[in-house]
């Protein structure tokens, strides 16, 4: 009787286990690589939530389902409280600025140690640039997307 009750634990805890949801949060780092050190550069997070399907249409063939029409506002979509944290620019005048790096980098780890001390996990980092396109451009970024998960309370 004794192994019939720990084997209804063991399987209550493997499917509690199996059923945990976690919830993520989005920190963006946008870094200039505008030559002269004219761009801005920020790492950007937010606590509040969209639900994007409130801004989301279906399609078939390339045109909008006449049922599922999306109405929404593009300012709905907008957040207006977040967090925003001054990063140096990869560039000054005198060109790239590695001390300016090195400078990111310290912000940015205080970030994830930060998370990490309330509980979340860094799962994903994925990062784009667009880059100087030649002699007329002038201008580009250097983004960096950083995916925390925890466990949802």
């Amino acid at each position: 009787m004794k192994k019939t009750y720990l084997l209804i634990a063991a399987l209550c805890c493997v499917f509690y286990t199996e059923a945990q949801t976690y919830e993520y949060q989005v920190i963006t780092s946008v870094e200039s690589i505008i030559p002269s050190g004219a761009g801005r550069s920020r790492l950007i997070s937010t606590d509040e939530a969209r639900n994007y399907q409130d801004f989301t249409s279906e399609r078939t063939d390339g045109k909008k389902a006449k049922d599922k029409r999306n109405k929404s506002d593009r300012s709905e979509i907008r957040v207006k409280n977040f967090e925003e944290t001054k990063l140096l620019n990869f560039f000054n005048i005198a060109g790239i600025r590695f001390q300016n790096i090195a400078a990111n980098d310290a912000v940015i780890t205080s970030k994830i140690n930060t998370m990490s001390t309330e509980g979340w996990d860094l799962a994903f980092v994925t990062s784009a640039v667009e880059s100087d396109a030649g002699k007329n451009d002038g201008k580009g970024i250097f983004i960096t997307r950083y995916i925390f998960k925890r466990l949802k309370e």
